[in-house]
């Protein structure tokens, strides 16, 4: 994309885990045995949720309420502060999503180190309904503007193997730090002309690339980390279907989208070729779900009508995961600049606002990875409450 965001690089910015946007309610009757939903035993009733420790439902129509919802709020351990801070801001909204990028200036610290991952493995592990998303920057020097002939030969180099390494460095830490489950970013807005990991330059090998850092990264034991393809908006200058490598390595089809051009309104950004809606119908017909790992204002300033636009279609499309960039000008919370957008953004956010966790009894059974694939979650909760046999 043209714009430029304040992440970390510019100022120095399948396996089958928990899918806490997919949680289902099961209802069955059992006795003396715990099914996959409810049971009774003796006069209790035993309800069973995947994911979710004895939350009340969240009301529907909310954007938010069926999706795991969060925001870029910075790089380190502030970011993490912010989340407690926007969700009082929010009044108490269900943000379960944590996302931070990894800083593309050099390969050591693609490789990531403890100490930046120890305030968001804190975060993740405090709840096992939370979502670690992680921008990852497949080469170094991420933003340093290289030409294409220089970015062709990075790429050449990737495909045949030179770079596995760091990946399969950073794959280890993450899954030391007790983040096995993190959701992979990798090489995002590849369409574009940004980053030093875009496609254009040469597709073939851009697309070879991405399959052996996926190759290095779940290799190493323990991980189950979910890859997501997440262009940006448009053709920009590669159409990103060109660029897929396969629905072998990609676990998640996400879309960065900002209300900027290509597109004079919401429509037009839904039905451009590679817009909104080419997402939608290119993940429903490979089975992978979606996601918009970035979003929010921009060319257009405080739009209100985009942002309950993007909110209805976040609410309806229900991607697995959304996190708006919150810092202007994008932003609602930090960005004074947009008051009507924030005042959207609070409302339609506060709407779905857990209830109180009711104190009830209740216990949690890990299902493992075979059954959890089936449900879509690793977790069944169960809580029950009591009522009166006739």
């Amino acid at each position: 994309m043209p714009h430029r965001h304040p992440r970390p690089g510019r100022t120095g910015r399948h396996r089958k885990p928990a899918a806490p946007a997919r949680r289902r309610r099961l209802t069955a009757a059992c006795t003396g045995a715990v099914a996959a939903g409810a049971l009774v035993v003796g006069g209790a009733l035993a309800t069973g949720t995947f994911g979710d420790d004895h939350a009340g439902p969240r009301p529907p129509g909310a954007a938010g309420s069926s999706v795991a919802a969060g925001a870029f709020l910075g790089s380190g351990s502030d970011g993490v502060r912010r989340i407690a801070e926007l969700r009082k801001w929010l009044g108490g909204a269900d943000l379960r999503v944590g996302h931070t990028y990894l800083p593309g200036d050099t390969w050591e610290r693609i490789e990531s180190d403890p100490y930046f991952l120890r305030p968001w493995a804190q975060w993740r592990r405090a709840d096992p309904d939370r979502l670690f998303v992680l921008n990852v920057p497949m080469q170094a020097r991420n933003e340093a503007g290289l030409p294409d002939h220089e970015v062709r030969e990075l790429l050449a180099q990737g495909a045949r193997g030179r770079f596995d390494h760091h990946f399969r460095t950073l794959a280890g830490h993450l899954v030391s730090a007790g983040v096995p489950d993190t959701v992979i970013v990798l090489g995002w807005e590849m369409n574009g002309t940004t980053y030093t990991h875009r496609c254009a330059p040469d597709p073939r090998a851009w697309k070879t690339y991405w399959r052996r850092i996926v190759a290095a990264m779940r290799s190493v034991d323990g991980q189950r980390f979910r890859f997501d393809f997440a262009p940006s908006r448009g053709k920009d200058a590669i159409g990103w279907t060109e660029c897929y490598p396969g629905d072998d390595v990609v676990d998640i089809i996400g879309m960065d989208s900002y209300d900027q051009p290509p597109g004079e309104t919401f429509d037009d950004q839904v039905n451009q070729p590679y817009g909104l809606r080419h997402q939608v119908d290119f993940a429903a017909a490979r089975g992978k779900p979606i996601s918009y790992p970035e979003w929010g204002l921009f060319r257009r300033g405080d739009n209100a009508e985009y942002m309950r636009r993007m909110l209805d279609w976040i609410d309806e499309r229900k991607p697995l995961y959304h996190t708006i960039s919150d810092y202007c000008p994008h932003g609602v919370w930090r960005c004074e600049e947009n008051p009507e957008s924030s005042a959207v953004f609070r409302a339609r956010m506060k709407s779905g606002v857990r209830p109180p966790e009711r104190n009830r009894p209740g216990f949690c059974v890990d299902l493992g990875d075979w059954l959890g694939g089936w449900f879509g979650d690793r977790r069944l909760c169960v809580t029950l409450s009591w009522t009166r046999r006739s």
